[in-house]
């Protein structure tokens, strides 16, 4: 007869003890506490793409917020606030937007994050998103304005461009 347990030997109490060897391993209370910098936690999935912009998995939308900036963030109200953003301006015709973007962004690698990444980015999103096609519809030009700012031109006003943006 084998040293292992079968499914029938293996019940409530065996269950009771491993659970038991399992909270005794997590660090105390007080250990915990004075790790106030780190955030843990246990997403609902495994994250096989990073990528937020090629698939509508949850998982990577959510990642995605908590790694990379945006330009605009909108808060428990939903309502936009710049996040990459410096300053930005929009036209008395509401056909131009001017965006600034904030000192000191940076690449993983160290390089400056300029307006054209901005454009690059943009379109690429645009491209995918629903509200990103809307955009494209009425879109003139996107370039940037310097190395730390951009333009978007339109043919008509968008009024859910920042939004969008979010």
């Amino acid at each position: 007869m084998s040293d292992q347990p079968t499914r029938r030997e293996f019940g409530r109490g065996a269950l009771s003890v491993a659970a038991g060897a399992v909270l005794t391993a997590l660090p105390h209370r007080s250990a915990r506490a004075a790790d106030t910098k780190t955030l843990r936690f246990i997403a609902q999935s495994d994250l096989r793409v990073l990528d937020p912009i090629w698939t509508t998995a949850y998982i990577t939308r959510n990642h995605g917020y908590c790694v990379f900036d945006t330009l605009f963030a909108v808060d428990d109200k939903f309502t936009p606030h710049p996040q990459m953003m410096g300053d930005y301006s929009i036209s008395a015709d509401k056909l131009t937007y001017r965006f600034k973007l904030r000192d000191g962004l940076g690449w993983h690698d160290g390089s400056p994050v300029k307006g054209a990444d901005c454009a690059a980015s943009i379109r690429r999103w645009a491209a995918r998103d629903g509200h990103g096609q809307a955009l494209l519809k009425v879109l003139d030009t996107i370039a940037p304005d310097g190395d730390e700012a951009f333009a978007i031109k339109l043919r008509e006003p968008f009024p859910l461009l920042i939004d969008a943006l979010a």
